[in-house]
């Protein structure tokens, strides 16, 4: 009976490891869950990471300040863009046009957006890493 249960434990736990292996490769990367909900990569992201997200509503529109880190010794190029939503997921406005940064070898470097609209609830962070 003993051994059944323990067979059956593992089983799940191996159920449950299989079901996750984008969580578990971007957890390996640093970044948790709160910020890995925020985001919406293309590609390789070649170490670069989100470290930190910070948002807050001023003058009633959102304000979000985001970290991206890149703790290797080579410079990348960070393509990135907010996209807003409201509170039903739909966008809001016409969408943003890419950025550029240049993120030199083992640099934090903060980036800072303002919403277009005080309909804005929400937001995600489109980015590629070259």
């Amino acid at each position: 009976m003993i051994h059944a249960l323990r067979a059956a434990g593992l089983c799940a736990a191996l159920l449950l490891t299989a079901a996750l292996p984008a969580v578990a490769q971007s957890d390996a990367q640093g970044m948790s869950p709160a910020i890995l909900s925020k985001l919406a990569t293309r590609g390789d992201l070649k170490s670069v990471r989100v470290a930190e997200i910070r948002m807050a509503r001023r003058n009633d529109m959102l304000v979000v300040e985001a970290d991206f880190q890149n703790p290797e010794r080579r410079d990348r190029f960070v393509y990135y863009r907010f996209r807003w939503l409201d509170g039903g997921g739909m966008q809001v406005g016409d969408g943003e046009g890419w950025k550029q940064l240049s993120l030199l070898g083992q640099q934090l470097q903060p980036v800072k957006a303002v919403a277009p609209s005080p309909a804005a609830a929400d937001f995600r962070i489109e980015f590629n890493v070259e």
